[in-house]
This record gives C-alpha cells, sequence and structure tokens, in this order.
C-alpha cells in the first residue's frame, strides 16, 4: 500500500498494455492531457511521437508507459490522475488499486455494491411506488372532481405546504390560494 506511483506503473503495465479499452482514441486524450496540463512531463515533440497514428496503438502505448517511468514519481501520479479523469473503469480495475481495495476492506465486502447502495433510495421496489401513486393520484382525483365539501377550504393547507418548496412551486401554490373567484 506504500508503493510509489513508479511501481505501481511497474506492476500495472502489464495489465494496461493487455486491456483493449485502451484504445487509439483514449491513449491521445491521455497524452494530450499530459503535454497541454503538464508540459515538463511530455513535450510537444514527445507528443507528436505518442500521438503518430502509423504506429500501433499498443506501441505506442508501451512507450509512453516506458517513458513516464523513466521521468519519475510525478510523471506517473500524473498519468494515473490523467487515467482517472477519462476511463474510471480502467483506473479502478487496475491490479494495484484492486490489492488496495482488498487490502483496505479486511472483511471481503464488495465496494461495488456499497457503492450502488448509496444511490438507492429505498428498497421497497416497484410496488410499493406504484401504491403511493395511486394513492396520490386518487387523493388528487377526489379533490379536484369531487364537490368542495369534502375536504372543506383545502386552499388554506397548500398555502401552508408551500413553505417548503422552491420559489416557482411556492408561487403557484400561493397564486391558487389567494384566487377566491375560483370555484371547485
Amino acid at each position: 500500500m506504500a508503493d510509489s506511483y513508479h511501481d505501481q506503473l511497474q506492476n500495472d503495465s502489464q495489465f494496461l498494455l493487455s486491456d483493449r479499452r485502451l484504445d487509439t482514441e483514449l491513449v491521445d486524450k491521455l497524452v494530450l492531457q499530459l503535454n497541454r496540463i503538464y508540459p515538463q512531463i511530455l513535450n510537444d515533440k514527445e507528443a507528436r511521437k505518442f500521438r503518430n497514428l502509423s504506429v500501433p496503438t499498443d506501441v505506442r502505448l508501451a512507450e509512453l508507459l516506458a517513458h513516464l517511468q523513466l521521468r519519475g514519481e510525478e510523471a506517473c501520479h500524473e498519468f494515473y490522475r490523467a487515467l482517472h479523469i477519462h476511463t474510471e473503469d480502467v483506473y479502478f480495475s487496475l491490479p494495484t488499486r484492486v490489492k488496495r481495495r482488498e487490502t483496505t476492506d479486511p472483511k471481503g465486502t464488495n465496494t461495488a455494491v456499497g457503492l450502488r447502495e448509496r444511490f438507492v433510495l429505498n428498497d421497497r421496489g416497484p410496488w410499493f411506488f406504484l401504491g403511493c401513486f395511486s394513492v396520490a393520484v386518487g387523493l388528487a382525483l377526489l379533490y379536484y372532481s369531487g364537490d368542495g365539501k369534502v375536504f372543506g377550504d383545502a386552499r388554506r393547507m397548500l398555502g401552508f405546504s408551500a413553505l417548503g418548496l422552491g420559489r416557482q412551486a411556492r408561487e403557484v401554490l400561493v397564486s391558487y390560494t389567494d384566487d377566491t373567484n375560483r370555484k371547485l
């Protein structure tokens, strides 16, 4: 876990060279990122060399990785940063990243499941949603199609419910409560 980026790049090089997700377009993006943002790592002449389309992509990528390892720790670190920016799926599937996740997670729980669970709003499923939605639709139909005596003066309730809403929704609800000429 205390490996330097240089050591990590040496360990990940074989994986990067064999991964088919690193196509010509992605290698060009990585080279351009390193050239434009960090010209001390890749100058214009070197960037043209690594973007030469007459050379196969896997050869250019191998030369780029070897060049970055010769440049040192900062160059390797910036390569990882560019890889993370342009293709997260390749970055997170690198052997050193997988090993790091496994060592930081001694229980062996799956981090992909943890990330997925972070975005789940509820785990009750679609039937719960349909039930709640149909109750809301039923109440709305009862309110709008029934006579005004069922809910009484619901306009006051709408006025109070507007307090927690955004500006546009609040204006609509408040204008509805102020409209005394409107008949139900």
